[in-house]
Parts: structure tokens; C-alpha cells; sequence
């Protein structure tokens, strides 16, 4: 009797604690003429029908992180508040619904101290055949079942990172995609749930606390795929204040249309007014001509027709004082040596950021310091109108700049939070732009400096997926293709054009300098298809050996790319499709009437219109 009704009590606690469990995973919904959204209380999981498709879109919790302790209904929303264990903390998530289109927004308010970094909301699920969005530098797709995939974490805050802040998953047509809308302490996290990938947010600290309300937005598609993911976050940006076309760029510094169907010309021969002879000579027209030169040889090229001549320069780099003395052969003119100690930037516990690591004469590398953002402009304004005075460049390259990413600085004479970085790191390129009147350019890219760049370097090379010490050993020529660049660098089936359907006739993009189109001659057929596919320049990179070698090479390339860049270059790119399954082919078109179609298979494709486009070929119409 006893061990009877030891059995009847348990189970009438089971069946009480199933009863209040329940109980508590109530499922609160908001619907509007598009879509139905429902959370469940007791994981916070979201659920998403669209009611012009019929698909349901549901999120898969990835760990009892968050517990529900309270949950209601509000106009065309939901608001739920999230204990996070065993920390002692909390979060305010307020979910809000559009009247009529098919998006929500989710706002999070955090409490106490909360772990970090913060994964929340969960990852919608994704469905086999579906692909991920992602907006990586240029940008890829990443298939939800391709298992030779690695994980990855990308911030949202920085140009080796995301350089957009949206991510996605669509099946071409079908889809959704998320907006952060708070980027400055955001992240992206790809990573396998059941065995396929899946993308969540990350929000990171702002000086170790929640501060600021977080915020995402998501918007669901019944059709257009990646096409009506970036035409989307277009608006946006044009809503935001993150838009300024080139054409209005070209209005208030005429130099602009220099850089236009330029390609990139990185020379190191001391000789450039010869170099850039032999280059027009052999029809390459329009160049920007990157490397420094003394006066005389900037004004003769100023003179010549098309050319815009640049430098590089940097406001990130100053080395220890003692440690030039010391350890090193000399120190690079474009440190910021002045800097030393007071203008360097502390991280939380005091200790100075370490920055590029330079080698020593004992073989030993030694890393700089890293410039505070909040100082750099004074140093600008110092160093520019001094060289401009003998020097007459019409064009300045600043290097690192949207490529590093925002960082906290904890200097007590010149704080930042990441957002004050990003503030401080546009004020540079503002000046530059607008105080100098110089064409701007800058590494890697992001969209925060739409406003005040006219061009990224590296913007078309994935950071991962770059040839090992790409950025050390730029010159080297590489014979050999390492398989991340053959598949993903330079994988027709995996990139997509996610920039220029967003900006392409706010900036122009190039390839990284220690990857550009002759880095491996093997794939150089290949980079001038993507060139011309996407509407942007090549760069090319040679000493006077390698340009005797190859300038009709180099020649081929102007002439297949530059024309049909130059026809689009003020242009939005409207449409990109893959007009066979195997991704071979693929098609651009352009809000001027210009179509591209480039075909990077091995088997010849018929247009509709009878037109063949042979393998690695390509055709353009409408110029």
C-alpha cells in the first residue's frame, strides 16, 4: 500500500507540473493582411505563416538560456520579458507588427548584467535546398546542407565582418531576411542546428553594460530572393541617411568621373610617367594611378586625360618609441608617431590595443599601437593640406579605416563606445572627401561610409577566402590556386552581387591589393568576368618585368571590362539572376537599359534572343 501510493503521488505531481508547463507555454499571436505571428511564451521560439504563400517559418531555441516570467499582448504586438539564467538579469523583448506589411521589428531593453555575448532572437530553421544570404565584403550564399562549410562569426560593426547589416535565407524566390538595425555592437553567428546552417543575431556589450535598446527588423518575401533582400535594405539605407549617389558625388567634385571605368594601377617602378605611357599606348585609357610620386610627376599625369592620381596614407599605426630605437630599422612615414602615448587607444583593463605587427631586425614581429579614432582627425588635418600644398593629388586612399573594425576605447583623455568610433572614423573620411575636395577611397569597405567614400579597395575580395598573407606579400604571383579561392574567392556558385544591387552607383569597388585580377593568372580569365558581371574595375598590380611580360594581357582585360563599367557606372544594378541551375551563367541588368551576361561554365548557352554566349564568354547589350 505504501509504495502504491508512493507511485500515486508522483504521478499526480507529474501530471501537475505537465498541467502548469502547459499552462505557461501560452502562444500569443498578431496578424495583419500579410502575415501571422506567434510567440510561444515558454521559449520565446517565433513563428512566422505567410498567408500568400502558405509557408510557415519557425525559430528552433538553441539553449535554455532565457526563461519567460511574463508575457502580454499589445496593440499589433507582444511584449515579453525574458530572465536570462543563472545570471541576474533580464530582458524587455517588445515585438511590434506592421499594419500591413509583411515585417515585425523586436526590441530589446536588457536589465542588470547580462552574459555576453547575447544570442537572441533564435534562428529561423532552415529547409533543405534554401541558401543563406549573407552580405560578406561583395557577398555569398551559403547552401544550408553544404558540409565543406566552416561556422563563422561576423561583426556587423567593421568591413571583415558584414559590410551591410542584413542577413537572410532564402529558395530563390521565397524567403526572409532580418535588418539590424542597431549595428554598432551587433554580430552575426552561422553555424549548424540539425545539421543545416542557420543565422542569429549576437548583441554584444557597450562597455560591459546592455546600454542602448537593440533592435531588429524582419521582413518576409513571396518572392525576388536575394534581389528583393537587397532592394529592400536599399530603401532602407535611403531612409536612414546612408545614400548618396555617385552622380551627386561627381556634382560637387568633378574629379569623380576620373575614377569611373578606371581600372586600379598599383606600380611600384619609379618611373611612372613612363608606365603610364606604355599603358595608354596599349589603349588602357582611364587609370587611377595609385602609388605616390614626387610633384612634378603628379602634375604631368594631372595633365594627361583620364588619369587621377592617389596615394596611400593611414591614421591607425604608431610604434612605441623604444621599440623603433631598440628593434626596428626605421619607422614608416605614415605612422602617427606623434601619438605616442597619449593618443593611443586603451582597452578595458588599461593595456594599449595592439595593432599591424612589423618584423624586426632580430626576425622578431613587434605589434604598433592602434591610434584612437577620436584623435585621428587632428592628425589629418596637419598632414593633408601640407602635402597637397607641393604635392597635387587629386585622390587619397586611407587604408584600414572602414576595414577595422569600431572599437571601445577606454583612454581616460579620449573615451569611445563603438558607436563613437564609427562617428569618428566617418568624420576622417568626411574630411578627406569633403574639407580636401580629394576622391576618397578606403579598405575593404562598409556602408557606414557611403556618404563620404567614393570607393573601396577590397570590397570585391572576400576577407576569409583571400590568398594567405595577402596583405604582407601583395607582389607575390601566385602559380598555384589554394581551394578556398578557387571555390569560394572566386566560386561562381557561392557569390552573389549583394553591393551593387545595394550601392552600385554610390561606390565604386575594386578588388584587394594583395588580390587582384593578375594575383593568380590562372583565375584571370575568370576575375574579368566578375568584373564585368558586377560592373567594376579590375586592379592590377606589376613591377615593369611583370608589365613587359604580359601587357597585352593586361590590355585584353581594359578592353573587355572598362567600357561596359564605364557605360554602367553611374547606374543601379536592378536585377542579378542565374539563368541556368548550376549557377554557370548568370545576368545583370542596369537601371540604364545595360544587360550583362557572363557564362562561367564549359558548355556554350543560347540566349532567347539566338545570341551564344561561349564558355568563360560573355555579352553585353543595351550600350
Amino acid at each position: 500500500m505504501a509504495l502504491n501510493s508512493r507511485r500515486m503521488i508522483l504521478l499526480l505531481v507529474c501530471i501537475l507540473l505537465f498541467c502548469c508547463c502547459q499552462a505557461r507555454a501560452e502562444l500569443l499571436s498578431v496578424e495583419n493582411a500579410t502575415i501571422s505571428v506567434t510567440l510561444n511564451t515558454d521559449n520565446a521560439a517565433i513563428s512566422v505563416a505567410d498567408k500568400r504563400t502558405g509557408q510557415t517559418w519557425g525559430q528552433q531555441p538553441q539553449s535554455a538560456e532565457f526563461k519567460a516570467d511574463s508575457a502580454r499582448k499589445i496593440e499589433d504586438g507582444i511584449e515579453i520579458r525574458l530572465v536570462q539564467v543563472p545570471m541576474d538579469s533580464s530582458i524587455l523583448a517588445t515585438l511590434q507588427l506592421d499594419k500591413d506589411l509583411p515585417e515585425f521589428t523586436l526590441t530589446l531593453l536588457g536589465e542588470g548584467e547580462p552574459k555576453w555575448p547575447l544570442r537572441f532572437p533564435h534562428p529561423f530553421v532552415t529547409e533543405q535546398g534554401t541558401y543563406l544570404v549573407v552580405p560578406m565584403n561583395e557577398g555569398i550564399s551559403y547552401p544550408v546542407d553544404d558540409q565543406t562549410i566552416e561556422p563563422i562569426r561576423l561583426v556587423a560593426y567593421g568591413g571583415h565582418g558584414i559590410c551591410m547589416a542584413f542577413f537572410g535565407t532564402t529558395d530563390g524566390q521565397r524567403g526572409y531576411m532580418a535588418i539590424i538595425e542597431t549595428p554598432d555592437d551587433a554580430s552575426i553567428d552561422i553555424r549548424r542546428s540539425g545539421g543545416r546552417f542557420c543565422v542569429a543575431p549576437l548583441w554584444e556589450p557597450q562597455k560591459g553594460k546592455f546600454g542602448y535598446a537593440r533592435k531588429l527588423r524582419y521582413v518576409f518575401f513571396d518572392k525576388g530572393g536575394h534581389v528583393a533582400m537587397c532592394k529592400r535594405y536599399r530603401a532602407y539605407a535611403q531612409k536612414i541617411g546612408l545614400f548618396k549617389t555617385l552622380k551627386q558625388k561627381q556634382q560637387e567634385n568633378p574629379n569623380v568621373d576620373l575614377l569611373i571605368g578606371a581600372v586600379n594601377v598599383w606600380c611600384w617602378d619609379k618611373d611612372a610617367l613612363a608606365i603610364v605611357g606604355e599603358l595608354k599606348s596599349a589603349g588602357i585609357e582611364r587609370i587611377l594611378w595609385s602609388n605616390r610620386q614626387q610633384p612634378a610627376g603628379i602634375k604631368a599625369m594631372n595633365e594627361m586625360p583620364g588619369v587621377l592620381t592617389s596615394r596611400y596614407e593611414i591614421y591607425q599605426d604608431l610604434m612605441d618609441p623604444q621599440v623603433v630605437k631598440e628593434k626596428l630599422r626605421g619607422v614608416h612615414s605614415d605612422w602617427t608617431q606623434a601619438g605616442w602615448p597619449k593618443d593611443i587607444m586603451l582597452d578595458a583593463n588599461g593595456s594599449w590595443r595592439k595593432g599591424w605587427q612589423v618584423k624586426g631586425k632580430d626576425g622578431q614581429m613587434y605589434p604598433c599601437g592602434v591610434l584612437c579614432d577620436k584623435q585621428a582627425l587632428k592628425y589629418a588635418r596637419e598632414r593633408i593640406p601640407e602635402d597637397l600644398a607641393t604635392h597635387p593629388y587629386r585622390c587619397r586612399f586611407i587604408d584600414t579605416t572602414t576595414a577595422s573594425p569600431w572599437r571601445e576605447c577606454y583612454h581616460p583623455d579620449h573615451p569611445m563606445t563603438r558607436g563613437d568610433s564609427r562617428h569618428y572614423k566617418m568624420e576622417l573620411l568626411r574630411y578627406v572627401n569633403e574639407e580636401t575636395k580629394l576622391v576618397t577611397g578606403s579598405e575593404t569597405g562598409h556602408d557606414a561610409a557611403v556618404p563620404y567614400v567614393h570607393y573601396f579597395e577590397g570590397m570585391l575580395s572576400l576577407g576569409p577566402y583571400r590568398v594567405p598573407d595577402a596583405g604582407r606579400d601583395m607582389s607575390k604571383i601566385w602559380d598555384e590556386v589554394p581551394q578556398n579561392v578557387a571555390k569560394f574567392q572566386l566560386g561562381h556558385k557561392y557569390r552573389l552581387p549583394l553591393w551593387e544591387l545595394v550601392y552600385h552607383d554610390c561606390v565604386v569597388v575594386q578588388w584587394y591589393w594583395g588580390d587582384y585580377n593578375n594575383k593568380l593568372p590562372a583565375l584571370w580569365d575568370k576575375r574579368d568576368l566578375f568584373n564585368l558581371l558586377y560592373g567594376t574595375p579590375p586592379m592590377f598590380m606589376f613591377n615593369r618585368d611583370f608589365w613587359q611580360q604580359h601587357k597585352e594581357r593586361f590590355a585584353q582585360s581594359y578592353k573587355d571590362i572598362c567600357p561596359a563599367v564605364r557605360a554602367v557606372g553611374y547606374a543601379e544594378m536592378t536585377d542579378h539572376r542565374f539563368l541556368t541551375p548550376d549557377r554557370d551563367v548568370q545576368q545583370t541588368q542596369f537601371a540604364n537599359g545595360v544587360t550583362i551576361t557572363v557564362n562561367f561554365g564549359t558548355t556554350p548557352y543560347r540566349m532567347p534572343d539566338g545570341q551564344v554566349v561561349k564558355p568563360t564568354g560573355y555579352y553585353v547589350s543595351g550600350m
